[in-house]
């Protein structure tokens, strides 16, 4: 578990991040996100990866984590979070114009828009993997990209961002 630790804490952590916005939250959660697989490491079979196990442990904390929220109050303060000057490690606030729109925009996406644009287009996973993660299948995957990717062109759009591939 601690080889596991030491290779996918950053990926679990960022993803956790994308997904809610808050820093100390997303720690908190990434090392929920691992005492959970240990303490169910018995369960693990081997059908997947363990990266993928671990992303898909992390998705469920963080849904649960959102749930148990006040689904309005969540919304403000992680907005506030990814708009802020705060203490980010990456410093948000160091980002360029566009990225700061794109995350702005990004967080407006409802919930399986933003998983599937942060599993594929972010960090980067392949269609199966990214269907293993979020238990879905690949052609629920592909969809839910396409329909994700108009929806954050949309987005991107109506908050100002001009660029010659979002038109």
């Amino acid at each position: 578990m601690q080889e596991w630790y030491q290779l996918y804490y950053k990926d679990i952590y960022r993803f956790i991040l994308l997904m809610i916005g808050d820093h100390e939250q997303a720690k908190d959660l990434t090392q929920d996100t691992f005492i959970k697989a240990y303490e169910t490491m018995e369960t693990f079979q081997g059908v997947t990866s363990d990266k993928n196990w671990l992303y898909r442990i992390a998705r469920n904390i963080t849904i649960d984590f959102i749930r148990r929220k006040k689904p309005i109050r969540y919304f403000i303060e992680s907005f506030a979070a990814f708009a802020s000057n705060g203490d980010c490690p990456e410093k948000i606030t160091t980002l360029g114009e566009s990225e700061e729109l794109l995350y702005r925009s990004m967080r407006k996406l409802k919930r399986t828009y933003q998983e599937v644009i942060i599993l594929r287009k972010i960090k980067e996973l392949s269609i199966q993997e990214t269907a293993e993660i979020l238990d879905w299948n690949e052609t629920k995957v592909k969809n839910t990209l396409f329909r994700g990717l108009a929806a954050l062109k949309k987005e991107m759009i109506k908050e100002g961002y001009e660029h010659e591939t979002v038109r």
